[in-house]
């Protein structure tokens, strides 16, 4: 019985930081978060065909000031109006061509509903100083300090070199 316990416990902790999780890139490989301990994280849903996707040119702007303390991951999703290209291919090809996208990006990924990508399942229900719950649109921004944990939630029309922002790495 108690080894069934210890078992359970083992598979059902709920993650400590956003090091417990792994992440796959938008050309199919494997990443786990823990692998960027020590520097800040800045996790962004995005979309290709929306309203704030300009985001993308200071998002780049942002990656490449701050890209030593700083790991930006882009996490396109079709959530709000389907406003993200059908395949990986078209989204990576979409953001080099139109912003130079150097940063990471996810494979195309769900922010909120029945099939939310883990990562921001716990990234809307973390507790943090700003707000959880649910994603309210494309481009908000979630800010995990050194040490693994959410410190920052921005939303949408927060522009990633804003000094709200940037202040913050």
């Amino acid at each position: 019985m108690n080894t069934l316990l210890i078992l359970f416990s083992l598979l059902f902790t709920p993650p400590q930081s956003i090091y417990d999780f792994t992440m796959k890139t938008i050309d199919g490989k494997e990443i786990k978060l823990s692998k960027f301990k020590g520097k800040k994280i800045l996790i962004v849903n995005t979309a290709s065909k929306c309203g704030y996707t300009p985001q993308y040119e200071d998002l780049e702007k942002l990656h490449q000031k701050y890209g030593k303390d700083v790991v930006l991951i882009g996490f396109p999703a079709g959530n709000f109006g389907g406003q993200e290209l059908a395949t990986n291919t078209e989204i990576q090809d979409f953001c080099k061509k139109n912003f130079g996208v150097t940063f990471l990006l996810s494979e195309k990924v769900s922010v909120k509903g029945n099939d939310i990508n883990p990562i921001f399942k716990y990234l809307t229900s973390a507790s943090n100083s700003d707000f959880t719950g649910e994603i309210n649109w494309n481009f908000e921004k979630f800010l995990i300090n050194e040490k693994g944990q959410l410190v920052h939630r921005f939303r949408s029309k927060v522009t990633p070199m804003s000094p709200e922002l940037t202040k913050n790495l």
